[in-house]
């Protein structure tokens, strides 16, 4: 089959680095693919697989998921590595919750990962219509399990608290750098807010997840500090991934990390506590999200590997 290069957007001239040959996946094909294409086109939706330039697009569409991105397709914020389009956003959708259900209902999915962008021009930060998507979800769709990838909603806990009083099985808010690259990364974020963010949601009885972005300038020791504040503020999930310039105005990739060094912050990270790490060059927030779902999962097979290799 067919492959081209990941984030098929860049031109080779937008990044002086060479894109290792790891770095490559399939072309989007397929009966399942093209399924999951016209509900989304039917039904008006927003994907973060296809705003973000996601790698694994051919692949999570091809076995009939998506992650569904609520309130719009332009952020008020302006990170300096996100694909997705910053602006003043369109008026609230309040028809959008029951079409995102109906989604999930027609695709039948076992499992859905909604997502958005952030909305800081609203007081409830679009709060409210989180909580009214999650409930549309679960009532036309009782046996789905559901991630929920969260923005910081400024640290507000009122609004916090409306997703946890919504109930899904996992509420995921990503770090996605270390705390040194926070402010030029993720221009209108604060590293120790996000940190405070996942403690709150964990203290409201959630399961918790956050994710890292690999090569941006980061070192060794950075990465372990930022898993190991993650785990002191009650992250059960991480993902670790490669960062990948999405266009020229967005921040270049000061490397790119050898699959070997990935494996590495597996085994650290497993190491330190956490219940499920999942790390590797093509690996997203919501990459394998269906098994993140179950405690204890990861770090069982996590140990089975131990075991078989000191046989």
């Amino acid at each position: 089959m067919q492959e081209l290069p990941v984030v098929a957007a860049i031109s080779e001239e937008s990044s002086k680095i060479k894109k290792p040959n790891w770095l490559r996946v399939k072309l989007p094909t397929g009966e399942n693919y093209r399924h999951v294409r016209e509900l989304v086109d039917t039904h008006k939706l927003h994907t973060i697989c296809e705003s973000g330039n996601c790698p694994n697009m051919g692949e999570c569409w091809g076995a009939g998921t998506a992650t569904f991105m609520i309130l719009g397709n332009t952020c008020t914020r302006s990170c300096g590595f996100c694909a997705v389009a910053t602006g003043r956003p369109d008026a609230i959708d309040w028809d959008e919750p029951q079409r995102v259900a109906e989604a999930i209902h027609l695709m039948k999915v076992k499992h859905a990962v909604i997502t958005s962008v952030d909305r800081d021009e609203i007081k409830d930060g679009g709060s409210i219509i989180w909580y009214n998507t999650i409930k549309a979800v679960k009532a036309l769709n009782p046996t789905t399990t559901l991630e929920t990838l969260i923005p910081d909603f400024k640290g507000e806990k009122e609004n916090i608290q409306r997703l946890i009083d919504a109930a899904p099985e996992v509420v995921s808010h990503n770090i996605e750098t270390v705390e040194r690259l926070t402010r030029r990364v993720r221009i209108q974020a604060k590293y120790w807010r996000s940190m405070e963010v996942i403690r709150t949601l964990k203290a409201g009885g959630m399961r918790t997840k956050s994710g890292i972005m690999l090569g941006l300038g980061e070192a060794k020791e950075e990465v372990i500090q930022t898993l190991t504040d993650l785990r002191d503020n009650g992250c059960d999930v991480v993902t670790i991934g490669q960062y990948l310039q999405p266009t020229r105005k967005h921040l270049p990739v000061d490397r790119f990390v050898h699959p070997d060094e990935f494996a590495e912050y597996r085994e650290i990270g497993y190491a330190l506590g956490l219940d499920y790490v999942e790390s590797g060059p093509l690996v997203r927030s919501s990459y394998h999200s269906e098994r993140h779902v179950i405690a204890g999962y990861g770090k069982e097979a996590w140990l089975k590997e131990k075991q078989i290799q000191h046989a």
